[in-house]
């Protein structure tokens, strides 16, 4: 068998989707790689928080952390806490990593219900170090020593979107991509095969290639609009549909978390970075106009405005077809899943690296793009129902967004998760679910879906033993978080240029 020759990608659109797929493309394969995007196109912009995953990609890149940091103007983050979800004045945190410490055959959880049953235990918060560290407004990063192995402490980011799809033009650029500034006026399709055959760009320039990654955003040019894949509309469960996003000067706690804040119809984001804060409400507009939602967002900024409003109309759902003949649609082409769970740029990396492994040769084989967009299709409908879940169980009584909301029909697969957690506290985390069993739990703890038991193995442990248990691991987190450095001094000391480091 001869080697294959190099395939010609063609990525058309820029922003964090193209330029993520780009630099991976360059990084890790032999492919001849063009990106077509215009200066005269902006991008959305909205995603500026992440989960722990987005480490791996840069890391893949080998991307040093402090430079990201410092070109991106980034942050770090723990969490997201959800302030008002469970009703005014009520707050929790969605953190990141282990929740307490597993028992014999059992997660923690079985006998922290257990505990609490019977006064022996606190809030889930007790037990959840990134937790503790982000109510201290606290950050370190954590080096293994020899023997002794580092406290479970994963973090993500926050970051400028736009200011890393620059950082990885740059990256790309030195790589070898080529970049092609243009507007797409048409798509030629082969008449045989119907796949691609080439994009005629409105200054008269042809751009031809074997594969083609569509990422033009809502438009979804190529993989909607010339290959017709399908949208699938998930409104009837996730009814928000307006954002308007707006940064403003930073001032205050300089938290290492992301704040969601339920608002009147829909909920408003506050997202630190080393230089403003990102803030944007979503919201319904079958429930409020426009003019009191965007009052309701500038009423509760941090700071002065940097910025006019940015509004963005959008629906929520998922090309039925991510991969489509010799089209494959990423970032906002494939879908949108607003962005309480910072899934966004998680979801761009996810197909990056699905396409990466399941990456065609000389032929392009359909059964391949079918197991794609089975894979994609769980991935998303999974994600979909943990958003569900936030709305869903929501505390908000008396307000008709909200009340709409608890009693509208849910998915069946969310059904079920819901009624395992209400039996005995089950949850599982099936094949390559995206979030794991403790982010489930602090969702439904956190929005007062309790269980009615527990898993009875946990009733083996005896009473004593199991208060000293949840004794030793509320004081071992305690202990831990109280070592920790400020979240704004330990970003001066490892990321921030000398000139920003008085400022910040």
């Amino acid at each position: 068998m001869t080697k294959q020759s190099a395939m010609r990608i063609v990525i058309v659109g820029g922003g964090t989707a193209g330029w993520m797929t780009a630099a991976a493309l360059a990084r890790f394969t032999q492919a001849s790689v063009t990106l077509v995007e215009s200066d005269a196109i902006g991008t959305i912009g909205v995603g500026e928080a992440t989960i722990p995953q987005i480490r791996l990609f840069n890391a893949g890149l080998g991307i040093d952390e402090a430079e990201f940091l410092r070109e991106t103007r980034g942050s770090f983050k723990l969490g997201i806490e959800f302030a008002g979800w469970a009703g005014e004045g009520r707050s929790y945190m969605h953190a990141f990593g282990n929740i307490g410490q597993p028992h014999g055959l059992l997660p923690f959880h079985h006998y922290w219900l257990r505990a609490r049953a019977a006064g022996k235990a606190k809030d889930l918060a007790a037990y959840s170090l990134n937790e503790a560290a982000a109510r201290r407004n606290a950050m370190q990063i954590w080096r293994s020593e020899p023997g002794q192995p580092a406290p479970d402490m994963p973090w993500a980011y926050h970051f400028d979107a736009g200011l890393y799809a620059a950082y990885l033009r740059r990256y790309c650029e030195a790589r070898g991509v080529a970049r092609i500034e243009g507007l797409v006026g048409d798509v030629v399709r082969d008449g045989e095969s119907g796949d691609i055959a080439s994009i005629a760009l409105q200054g008269g320039e042809t751009v031809t290639g074997d594969f083609f990654i569509d990422c033009t955003g809502f438009r979804s040019l190529l993989l909607g609009e010339a290959m017709g894949s399908a949208f699938l509309d998930w409104t009837h469960w996730l009814p928000c549909d307006r954002a308007i996003a707006v940064p403003c000067a930073a001032k205050g706690d300089f938290t290492p978390y992301t704040k969601s804040t339920a608002r009147k119809a829909g909920w408003q984001w506050r997202i630190p970075l080393q230089h403003r804060i990102g803030n944007g409400h979503v919201f319904c507009s079958a429930f409020m106009e426009q003019q009191e939602a965007l009052d309701i967002l500038l009423a509760h900024l941090d700071g002065e405005q940097q910025a006019e409003p940015n509004t963005l109309r959008f629906t929520t759902g998922m090309r039925a077809e991510q991969w489509r003949g010799n089209c494959l649609g990423i970032g906002l082409a494939a879908g949108f899943m607003e962005p309480l769970e910072s899934t966004s740029i998680h979801l761009i990396q996810s197909s990056i690296a699905r396409f990466l492994q399941m990456l065609p040769g000389a032929r392009i084989d359909p059964a391949i793009a079918a197991e794609f967009n089975r894979h994609a299709r769980f991935e998303w409908e999974r994600i979909r129902d943990f958003l569900i879940l936030h709305y869903h169980a929501n505390g908000r009584t008396g307000e008709p967004f909200w009340d709409h909301c608890r009693a509208m029909a849910l998915p069946d697969t969310l059904e079920a998760k819901i009624a395992q957690f209400r039996a005995t506290g089950f949850i599982h985390r099936e094949h390559e679910e995206l979030f794991t069993p403790e982010g489930w739990l602090q969702v439904f703890a956190g929005q007062d879906v309790m269980p009615e038991s527990w898993n009875p193995i946990a009733d083996g442990l005896p009473d004593e033993q199991l208060a000293a248990m949840m004794l030793r691991i509320e004081q071992g987190v305690e202990r831990i978080a109280a070592t920790l450095p400020p979240h704004v001094e330990f970003l001066r000391a490892y990321c921030m240029p000398p000139d920003q480091r008085k400022s910040a």
